[in-house]
């Protein structure tokens, strides 16, 4: 079995870009692949059935490691009409402590939020919590048809003190629970460059608030502003212990995909705690691993476990994770023949051999405690990778990526110029150009590896 929550972030991607474009690669532990994976938008259908999300797999063959296969599996959330949404009652907490006095940090955030104002409908409603060496409310709750007085109080803001992030997001959930409102989006929006140094800042004491109001209906988005002291790890924690997502901002191009471009994706959940628990065929399957997600991974006995935290789901959301897997008569693992244990795999009678496996989902909606189930069976189907589809050819691309940036044990053959020509097949329609912008990246990254390796 393999189980693990699964993960709609996309944080590493931008500060890794950051990285690259300012020079230098990232730190191995900056990167996780599946956040890189899933910043960009595959080409899954719709749900159309009663369950708010729908399972997409396919196989092919591993151009990393001869021999192996790819399994990519794909869930995509359904949409709706922008005046389909339900109403919004959001309050913006804001980080206006001196480390945020810096161009790439404040003024950033202004403008992103402002972004954010302009996609409010007249049912939504507003209210900005700032703190510093202290917390405060500096906008009551406001129509989102009154634009012009939201937009000038953000313009007010101006950075200065200490950080007493604890403070600030205690108001910023009272100011939330008292506009409270049933079957709504009801959410605190944290801006921040991730600087809690003052105040009650505990890591334990801030989770169990967040935790709390989670249950209590009131969801954390996390988003990121600047460099240096950026906590990023963090940052993740803290979204993810609040139902919410989160995204690093490192420029006005990536407010605008955040904010606008995916404004309910980021902002409206349809479906939380979504687990996915896949069953490997041991008459076709030697081995396997999940590439990425190892901070996601769960007990197997938590999939079923309806009090375990795990992912959550927006409007439109997908999510993509693939697996290696050594087939049946070949084994990666260079060790002597096992004295105690006998290595052949006795198959029980009845298990169908053209089966790899047996995925299975789990997620709740919004308001409920109790998950549903959805269930796959995946058989033998797999094509040449030349062959394989655009979703699966890209998001394998970006797995190879983001391996060789992390230095993986598991890259196999992987290289830049075999990652950069898989890329270039499968960049398809690419209206907004973030896949060409992901290659350019791939070849930077080239570079600077070589430059690197002669020093």
């Amino acid at each position: 079995l393999s189980t693990f929550s699964i993960d709609v972030d996309r944080a590493s991607y931008s500060n890794v870009r950051r990285f690259i474009n300012q020079g230098q690669l990232p730190p191995a532990d900056a990167v996780r692949i599946e956040e890189m994976i899933n910043y960009f938008d595959y080409e899954y259908d719709a749900p159309s059935g009663d369950d708010p999300v729908n399972i997409f797999t396919e196989i092919t063959d591993s151009p990393f490691n001869e021999g192996n296969l790819i399994l990519h599996v794909g869930v995509k959330a359904k949409s709706l009409e922008k005046k389909d949404l339900p109403p919004s009652n959001l309050v913006f907490l804001i980080d206006v402590s001196g480390s945020m006095n810096q161009s790439n940090k404040l003024p950033l955030l202004k403008s992103s939020l402002k972004m954010l104002v302009q996609e409010l409908g007249d049912n939504d409603k507003v209210a900005i919590v700032v703190y510093a060496g202290a917390a405060g409310l500096v906008l009551e709750s406001t129509s989102g048809s009154k634009k012009r007085d939201i937009n000038a109080a953000i313009d007010r803001l101006n950075a200065g003190g200490s950080t007493a992030g604890g403070e600030g997001i205690n108001l910023a959930y009272d100011v939330a629970m008292t506009q409270l409102i049933e079957q709504g989006n009801n959410r605190v929006i944290l801006a921040t460059d991730g600087d809690f140094n003052v105040g009650a800042s505990s890591d334990v004491e801030m989770e169990k608030l967040i935790e709390d109001k989670r249950n209590q209906g009131i969801f954390l988005t996390v988003l990121g502003f600047g460099m240096g002291n950026y906590k990023d790890s963090k940052m993740e924690i803290l979204a993810d212990k609040g139902n919410g997502n989160y995204a690093y901002i490192d420029n006005i191009t990536e407010a605008n995909k955040t904010l606008v471009k995916e404004y309910a994706s980021t902002l409206h959940t349809v479906a939380k705690d979504v687990k996915i628990q896949v069953e490997f065929n041991p008459a076709n399957v030697a081995e396997y691993r999940l590439i990425g997600y190892e901070n996601r991974m769960l007990e197997s006995e938590d999939f079923n476990n309806d009090k375990k935290d795990a992912g959550e789901m927006g409007l439109g959301h997908v999510v993509t994770a693939l697996y290696e897997i050594v087939p049946v008569g070949k084994t990666s693992k260079k060790i002597d023949p096992l004295k105690y244990v006998t290595t052949e795999k006795e198959i029980p009678a009845g298990i169908l051999t053209n089966e790899i496996a047996t995925l299975k989902l789990r997620y709740k909606e919004p308001s409920q405690l109790e998950s549903r189930l959805i269930t796959e069976v995946i058989r033998k189907s797999n094509s040449p990778l030349k062959s394989a589809s655009n979703n699966l050819r890209w998001s394998l691309s970006i797995a190879g990526f983001g391996m060789l940036l992390r230095g993986s044990e598991h890259a196999g053959n992987a290289n830049y110029d075999l990652i950069i020509k898989l890329a270039q097949s499968a960049i398809g329609k690419d209206d907004d150009g973030y896949r060409r912008e992901a290659a350019q990246l791939m070849k930077n990254a080239s570079l600077l590896e070589k430059t690197t390796a002669q020093r």
